[in-house]
Order: structure tokens, then sequence, then C-alpha cells
């Protein structure tokens, strides 16, 4: 019985050991997946300041930055509650990057009310070819965005992925403009095939165009930024419209992502990898090639002398170089008037705010929407755009 009562003791004190090694070991983990995660928010906050064309992995925190900050405040939430004294550590390193907070979420001081003077209704809408290639299953959609522009009746109408069949297949040009009447358009082409079909990007306009212009890239592929100075009253407003370089994923990144999304068991381990390191150098080269053409774009406002209106899908998040460079001479019309998240694709990669309105401090902004339409893999984004000075 003693001998028992030894060996029972012995096996207690065993196991009890063993699990204070386990608590101290999971403990330790915690700790330095904390600190790797805390590290990774606070470099993620460097992402709007660091060119990609030299710091191109910062890119990559930016990106990740709603997820960083998520996971951080669990963290914060975990310390509070077992009142241990990191949780100073990461409120603080949370509210470091509040500007960052900010253009993740915002509420709106300025709603629209109708009827203020030199009011101008602004829109922009990746299009996505109009469906050309039936990616909805539905034939309608080309005649469904027709019917949303109609209804919109935008003074200021900017379409990115516009796409153009002069042998009357998927005719969209005079549809558009039968439909919209407007004053002016212009419409520029990256490519064309067979003399015939032909896509790009096109601004229309209830008021005359003055002059028409491209800013050029170093290599154009399938992005491009146009200009149009439109004489509204006695102003003239130079508008820009871009679409900037996307990460071009092609059909088997596409059926990666839907296989991780369905949590498909066929995968392996070389599969991963190959298709991982193929996604990460498509991002990086995207993040590299926007920040170029941002930097030609800007150099182009900055030598206008007009008060200027920016649209298109810039295919960068608020927490990107991109993003930070245009809004540091630019009023960004979400921030000014527009409440949530404002997250505009709604594609395979996840959600975030994409498409954008900047303007002049000349302008003010009121009642910037994201607009529930699902008719292409972008939402379309409008405001309405009126001197500083009559507000």
């Amino acid at each position: 019985m003693i001998a028992f009562s030894l060996i029972l003791s012995l096996s207690l004190n065993l196991a009890v050991q063993k699990m204070n090694r386990i608590k101290k070991i999971t403990s330790i983990l915690i700790r330095v997946l904390y600190f790797v995660l805390l590290g990774s928010l606070l470099l993620s906050y460097l992402s709007p300041y660091a060119n990609p064309k030299d710091y191109w992995l910062f890119a990559f925190f930016g990106l990740a930055y709603p997820y960083l900050l998520l996971v951080n405040v669990i963290f914060l939430t975990w310390w509070i509650m077992r009142w241990n004294k990191l949780y100073w550590l990461s409120l603080a390193c949370i509210l470091i990057g509040w500007m960052n907070m900010k253009n993740l979420f915002h509420l709106s001081l300025n709603p629209h009310q109708p009827g203020r003077t030199g009011e101008v209704k602004v829109l922009s809408y990746n299009v996505r070819l109009f469906d050309l290639y039936n990616w909805t299953h539905n034939k309608d959609t080309r005649d469904k965005i027709f019917s949303f522009l109609k209804n919109e009746s935008a003074d200021i109408v900017c379409l990115q992925e516009f796409f153009q069949g002069d042998s009357g297949y998927f005719e969209t040009l005079n549809p558009l403009l039968d439909i919209t009447q407007p004053e002016s358009y212009h419409v520029e082409y990256t490519l064309t095939r067979r003399k015939k079909d032909h896509w790009g990007i096109a601004t229309f306009s209830k008021y005359p165009m003055l002059k028409k212009g491209t800013v050029l890239f170093k290599s154009m592929g399938n992005n491009i930024c146009i200009f149009s100075d439109l004489k509204i009253g006695n102003d003239t407003v130079r508008v820009y419209n871009m679409h900037l370089q996307s990460i071009s994923f092609g059909y088997a990144d596409y059926k990666f992502i839907d296989a991780l999304k369905e949590k498909n068991d066929t995968l392996d381990a070389e599969d991963i990898e190959i298709a991982s390191k193929n996604i990460l150098r498509r991002i990086k080269r995207a993040f590299i090639k926007r920040s170029e053409q941002a930097e030609r774009i800007l150099q182009h406002i900055v030598s206008c002398k007009y008060p200027v209106i920016v649209c298109g899908d810039f295919n960068d998040t608020p927490f990107s170089y991109t993003y930070h460079a245009f809004s540091e001479i630019l009023e960004d019309a979400f921030m000014e008037s527009g409440t949530g998240i404002g997250s505009t694709y709604l594609g395979a990669f996840p959600s975030y705010r994409i498409d954008y309105v900047f303007h002049s401090d000349h302008f003010t902004s009121s009642g910037f929407e994201v607009l529930p339409e699902k008719l292409s893999d972008h939402y379309p984004i409008r405001c309405y755009i009126y001197p500083a000075a009559s507000d």
C-alpha cells in the first residue's frame, strides 16, 4: 500500500511537471507570436511612406493591415482580461496607427444637400468590359449597366475597363451616347484587335470639353490615364480618369485561390508553394508599377493650372504608397463625406477600397456612396463636388 501511494504520488508529480512545462512552452509561443504580429503591425504603418520600387516588402505589410489590426485588437482584449501589463504596449502600438484606422473606417459629417451652387455629380465605375465574357452568367448585364448609368444621370461619368465593338457585336459607345446624352466624351484605347474590338477607358461629360489628353506611362499595357478639360460655369476643371496596374492574376491563380477557399484536399505542399510564389511575384510587380504610374500622374497634376477631379480604379488600398502620394496633395472624397469601410472590390481577392474620387482643395465633396450594384467585380462610386467657397 505504501509502495502504491509512492508510485501514485510520483506519477502525479511527473504529470504536474509535464503540464507546467507545456503551459510554459505555450506561454512562450503565444508571446513570440504576439511580438511577431505586433512588429508586423508597426511595419504596416511604414507602407504608405515606403516606395515599393525601393522597399517593396513594406507594401505587403500594408496590404495585410486590416487583418494585423484585428489580431492585435484580439491580443489587447486578451491581455486586458488577464490584467497583463502588455495591454499598455498593445494599446500604444494600435494608437500609433490612428491615421490608418481613420482610413479604414470613416463616419461622414458632410451628407449631400441638394441645391448647392455649382454642384457636380461625379460617378466612377470599373465596368469590367460590360461583362463581355459573361463572367456573371447573365447576358443582360451590359443592358443593366446601361440602365444604371441612365438612372444615375451623373454630370461626369468615368468608366474603366471600357469595351467597344465596332462591328455591331457588343457595341457600347453609341448606346451609351444615346442613353446618357453627354455634351462631350473622351475615349482612349489601350488594345485593339481585328481593327474593330477595342479595350480602354472612357469619360462622359454634360459639360463641354476644351482639351483631351493622355498621361503616358513607361509601358501602357492595359493601364492608362486620360485627362479632359471641362468648361463648368466660368471655370475650367481638369478631370483625370485612370486605371492603374492590376495584379493580373491568371487562370491558374484564380483556380488556386478558389481551391483554398473551398479547402480542397487535392493541393499538396509543392502546389501551394509554387502557386503562392507566383501570386506574391505578381502582387510585388503590381505594387512597383502602380507607384511608377502614380508618380507620373502626380507630376502631371502638379503642373496643371486648373483645379482637378481625379477618378479611377487605383488597384491599391488606403494603406499603400500610391494612395498616400495622392492624398498628400489632393482631398479624398470618401474621407470628406463617406461612411463605413467603403470597400469597392467584390472579386476573388479580399475586398478593399481601391476605387477613389480625389479633388483639389478648390472643391468640397458631399454624399460619397459606394453603390450596391453587383454588375461588375467593382462597385460604382458616386459623390457630389462643388466649389469650397459655396459651402
